[in-house]
């Protein structure tokens, strides 16, 4: 039976946070000795300090209580604000907690911040060995990593380069380098490696899973990347406002998190969000409706139902543009449905309001949680708006074939249900 490597109990940090005063305007340095001068002329001027702004005492996490076995690999999931980066500071002993007790049976490497350890006027080669030593490692462990460290990292050429010339991709590469290379039994990760390109983040993801499963490393991973969480991990937790909401399997956890933030069946205020500067905005999409099965914006889409979409789009002068559809899941787009490339059609749309309609199905789609996002385009030219968020729904779980089996929406058995036949 594995023993816990990490026991968290009670755990608490306060932090004193000050505010202004209402009614008080803002005091630059000038004010202040002004002030100073002020009460060297007149020693009687009053020293109630009524001036000061009120201090309040802010508990970035309260009664926090987990434990965690060796070789697992948990996520660490909640929105910003909710104590996680707080968490693993207090794990790997940066900062003190203010209540509970932390124990802890082994060597921690982390990674919170870009270039957190290094010196930026050493080179990568340098700051390799002081890394090293700082996560308690010996000179001859280093050396003898080294090279496997460099080959991971792929910053050869700038080796001997100090590292306050890297860019922020560079500095993590190598910090992720050396943490995972010099073999800590628990290595904590937040949410850093989101600088690094994709394929890097992808290279990162499988060396946290070596580690963890050929040698029984303890991996916490701190992210928003729920596709990365689900991929990685096999527990999580989820902090809400500096507590535990849920502690658990890292599916379940996941999907009881994304659905507690979504709004299925519900289009959002589509006017209102912001665009990408790579939107042009010539014409804008105001509205968007869906109709299926004579009702609008329904929260549940039959699976082997149609339904029809509906955008409202508001042009500042006449536009010649194509219409696209995205259907996704919380992760990734499942289906790109476009006017302009797959159909040629391209619309003539006038000066102020018209409408645009597609009608799409069977979907066939697993039972699960989805959304739409829409655009419209010169095809290869020019991305005239898009909408990342504009509608989400549910499918129903489904037995399209009659066998007892209802088909749902699982990480391992896929999205799309293709027509088929056994013979």
């Amino acid at each position: 039976m594995n023993q816990p490597v990490i026991k968290v109990q009670n755990l608490g940090k306060r932090y004193h946070i000050q505010h202004q005063r209402a009614g008080m305007r803002y005091v630059a340095l000038r004010d202040v000795l002004t002030d100073k001068f002020k009460k060297m002329g007149n020693p009687f001027q009053n020293k109630s300090g009524s001036g000061s702004p009120d201090r309040e005492d802010f508990w970035a996490l309260r009664e926090v209580g987990f434990e965690i076995n060796s070789g697992d690999k948990v996520g660490v999931i909640g929105r910003n604000g909710a104590g996680k980066s707080t968490l693993l500071k207090l794990l790997s002993r940066i900062t003190e907690p203010t209540e509970g007790r932390i124990e802890i049976k082994g060597r921690v490497a982390s990674l919170l911040e870009v270039g957190t350890g290094f010196h930026p006027e050493l080179t990568g080669r340098e700051n390799i060995f002081l890394n090293g030593a700082i996560l308690g490692m010996g000179r001859h462990e280093i050396k003898r990593k080294f090279d496997e460290i460099v080959a991971f990292s792929e910053v050869e050429k700038f080796l001997d380069t100090p590292v306050k010339r890297y860019s922020s991709g560079m500095y993590v590469r190598l910090a992720f380098s050396v943490a995972a290379h010099l073999e800590p039994e628990i290595l904590l990760v937040d949410e850093v490696l989101a600088v690094g390109d994709a394929q890097f983040q992808k290279k990162c993801l499988g060396k946290m899973d070596e580690v963890s499963k050929q040698q029984g490393r303890t991996i916490l991973f701190v992210s928003h990347n729920m596709a990365a969480i689900k991929s990685l991990c096999s527990r999580a937790v989820w902090l809400e406002n500096g507590r535990v909401r849920k502690n658990g399997a890292a599916g379940q956890i996941i999907e009881e998190y994304l659905a507690f933030f979504s709004t299925p069946g519900k289009n959002t205020d589509i006017a209102r969000q912001k665009r990408e500067s790579k939107c042009t905005l010539r014409a804008k999409i105001t509205n968007l409706v869906v109709m299926s099965g004579g009702t609008p914006n329904p929260e549940f889409i039959e699976s082997k139902g149609t339904a029809t979409i509906r955008l409202t789009v508001q042009s500042s002068a006449p536009i010649r543009c194509s219409a696209q559809l995205i259907i996704a899941d919380e992760f990734q787009p499942i289906s790109l449905i476009d006017s302009g490339t797959m159909h040629g059609k391209m619309y003539n749309l006038p000066e102020g309001e018209s409408e645009i309609e597609c009608r799409v199905g069977p979907l066939n789609l697993y039972g699960g949680k989805y959304k739409i996002k829409c655009g419209l385009t010169v095809p290869g030219q020019e991305v005239i708006d898009f909408v990342e968020d504009a509608y989400e729904f549910n499918i129903r779980e489904y037995d399209p074939y009659d066998s007892g089996y209802n088909l749902q929406k699982h990480f391992g058995f896929g999205l799309v249900n293709i027509p088929h036949e056994w013979q």
